[in-house]
C-alpha cells in the first residue's frame, strides 16, 4: 500500500492488489478439488458488512450451500448451463435481500426514525433492498477475491424454486449466486473485452 502524501489522500493499494482484485481476477467455472474452510467465508461476511448502504439497510442475506443434499435442492432451480459448475464448486453463496431490513434500523440507523421512511411504502422498501442487497452482493465478490478466494457470480435461476427452499416465508429475495472455491486458472478462456473510459464515463 502506497500513500500520496503531497494530495494528502486516503492509502492506496499497491498494483498487486489491484491486480488481484480487479485487473487479473477472473469469473470462474472451474474449480481445483480443494475445499474451502469456514473460517474466509466467515470472514467475507465480515468484510462485505462494513461497506456502505444508504441509511445503513444491510438488506443482504446469505446462505452457503455445501452439503450434498442442499447442493441438490439447488440444482433443481439452476438454468442448464449452470449445473455443472456449480455442483463441482466446494460451496455456493445464495445472496439474497431481507425485503423488511427496516425492522432493523432502530439499530442500525438510530439516529433517525428510518424504519418510518419505509413501513408502509412497500415499493420503496423492496427498492431500497434490491439496489443495496446488489451493492453489497459486490462487495461480498471483492472480499472473497481479497482473501484469495476465486467466485463465480451468475443470475441464471429460478429465484421462486431458491426461495422456497431457502428463504421460505416471503420475507427474503434472492438475488445472485456466487459459486466459491479455488478456480482452475487451466480452463479459462481469453478473457472478454471491456469498454473504453469514453463509452463508460463523462465529465459535467
Amino acid at each position: 500500500m502506497t500513500r500520496n502524501d503531497t494530495l494528502h489522500t486516503s492509502p492506496r493499494l499497491d498494483d498487486a492488489a489491484l491486480d488481484l482484485l480487479f485487473r487479473n481476477a477472473r469469473t470462474h467455472n472451474d474449480w481445483l478439488d480443494a475445499p474451502v474452510p469456514e473460517a474466509p467465508l466467515r470472514e467475507a461476511v465480515e468484510l462485505t458488512k462494513m461497506g456502505p448502504t444508504s441509511a445503513n439497510t444491510s438488506p443482504l442475506r446469505l446462505v452457503f450451500v455445501q452439503s450434498q443434499a442442499a447442493k441438490e435442492k439447488l440444482k433443481a432451480a439452476l438454468a442448464p448451463g449452470n449445473v455443472d459448475k456449480t455442483m463441482s464448486a466446494p460451496v455456493t453463496a445464495i445472496l439474497g435481500h431481507d425485503r423488511e431490513f427496516y425492522e432493523l434500523l432502530p439499530r442500525l440507523f438510530p439516529h433517525a426514525d428510518a424504519k418510518a421512511w419505509f413501513v408502509g411504502n412497500k415499493a420503496f422498501a423492496d427498492d431500497t433492498a434490491y439496489k443495496n442487497g446488489t451493492l453489497q452482493v459486490a462487495y461480498f465478490i471483492l472480499a472473497l477475491r481479497a482473501l484469495g478466494l476465486d467466485a463465480g457470480p451468475m443470475t441464471g435461476f429460478d429465484a421462486d424454486k431458491v426461495d422456497s427452499e431457502f428463504f421460505p416465508g416471503g420475507k427474503i429475495r434472492s438475488n445472485v449466486l456466487v459459486n466459491i472455491g479455488y478456480g482452475d486458472a487451466s480452463k479459462l478462456f481469453p478473457r472478454s473485452p471491456r469498454l473504453a473510459f469514453d463509452e463508460i464515463a463523462r465529465f459535467a
